[in-house]
């Protein structure tokens, strides 16, 4: 397995769209990014923070998320997501996710993965949709 160290951050922004609202993908009825559309942009810096450090065959998946959603942010705003992993116990990677708005707190993220070997992974989903 790759090192992986605590420490390993990223940065990500995204500019949202009419299309990452809760009212556009049904998690609410209001023109402002949406919780889920949050969890998605935190999950791709977690993955974007640790992809160089992976071995070939390995990747991570997601396992467990805890979302403070602090702030609205409308349409054409830009929010920044800085991923830091602070912890590797042997599979298991533990991140903390900041996303801001112009300096501003919009979430708190708290995100496990789990390394695991790509082609098993995907053989173990197969099987099961059989």
């Amino acid at each position: 397995m790759g090192r992986c160290d605590p420490g390993l951050r990223t940065v990500r922004e995204l500019e949202v769209g009419a299309e990452q609202t809760a009212e556009a993908i049904g998690s609410g009825d209001v023109p402002v990014l949406a919780t889920p559309t949050l969890l998605g942009l935190a999950e791709r810096a977690c993955v974007e923070a640790i992809a160089d450090d992976l071995p070939d065959g390995q990747t991570s998946v997601g396992t467990w998320a805890e979302i403070e959603h602090l702030r609205a942010t409308p349409v054409g705003g830009t929010v920044c997501a800085r991923a830091t992993l602070i912890g590797h116990h042997g599979r298991r990677l533990e991140f903390k996710v900041n996303v801001e708005q112009d300096g501003e707190p919009v979430a708190r993220i708290s995100h496990r993965r789990v390394l695991v070997d790509r082609d098993r992974f995907l053989q173990k989903v197969t099987a099961t949709a059989s």
